[in-house]
């Protein structure tokens, strides 16, 4: 499975924090990040990232086309909706395309563990049919 993982500044840390805890799971599939999300998750875990462009250079942009083209199965997105930022309707594409082609997306730590547990359960699997 294709997995986006994109997160708010103040939210990197917590992301990190979720791949280094779940590294195990995340590492039997591809994972692809905003540039300064996959660097940061990179350094911590070793997992090899896809990495785009930093969110606010284009790289919401990148992850939105790739959900666009149905080259993601799954995306986390740890937001943090107390500060929003400049830059925020770009990001939020990602919420409204996930939701226009039907990818499963988790924007908090909950929602991100019930994600991250059925994708190890492999109850995405209906995305490759």
């Amino acid at each position: 499975m294709n997995v986006g993982l994109i997160a708010h500044d103040s939210k990197k840390k917590l992301m990190q924090n979720f791949c280094i805890a779940y590294r195990g799971i995340l590492s039997k599939h591809e994972l692809y990040a905003t540039g300064t999300t996959g660097i940061l998750v990179e350094e911590v875990t070793n997992l090899k990232i896809h990495k785009f462009l930093p969110g606010q250079t284009g790289g919401s942009r990148q992850l939105a086309s790739q959900i666009e083209q149905g080259n993601l199965d799954m995306v986390i997105f740890l937001r943090d909706p107390q500060h929003p930022k400049e830059e925020e309707p770009e990001v939020n594409s990602v919420v409204r395309l996930c939701d226009i082609y039907n990818i499963p997306i988790g924007t908090n730590l909950a929602t991100a563990e019930l994600l991250i547990h059925a994708l190890e359960r492999g109850d995405l699997e209906w995305r490759n049919i």
